[in-house]
């Protein structure tokens, strides 16, 4: 666990989207959940299998939920794959190419109403 959630704080997505530049190869997607009480909190640069992959933080209530978006072709082994490690909440999805992952310690039905919702806005340009 980092000390600190976020690398830039900020709730508009044109601080976060261009703060990626140069960091990774592309700009995660992000889109404003805020008035469905999941506003954005910020991001920060994840490295998984030494691929630096971008992670955005919104915030539900007291809970922070960390969506972190990977290229597909990252192979991690997801078979069998608990839902819950060590008290944390786990929705992970494939879409466009790019895998995501939400984690959180919120309730495992808000997180998959986090992700549902997210799923269902289009990213603003």
């Amino acid at each position: 666990m980092a000390p600190q959630p976020t690398d830039v704080a900020s709730s508009d997505r044109h601080t976060i989207k261009p703060w990626f530049n140069g960091r990774i190869p592309e700009s995660p997607r992000v889109v404003d959940l805020a008035k469905e009480d999941f506003p954005l909190v910020g991001g920060r640069l994840d490295v998984i299998s030494q691929t630096p992959v971008p992670t955005l933080v919104y915030r539900h209530d007291k809970h922070l939920i960390s969506l972190t978006e990977m290229p597909a072709e990252v192979h991690l082994d997801l078979a069998g794959a608990p839902r819950t490690i060590k008290g944390y909440n786990v929705v992970r999805w494939t879409e466009n190419g790019v895998s995501y992952w939400a984690i959180s310690d919120l309730a495992a039905a808000k997180l998959e109403d986090f992700v549902r919702l997210f799923r269902a806005t289009p990213a603003e340009l």
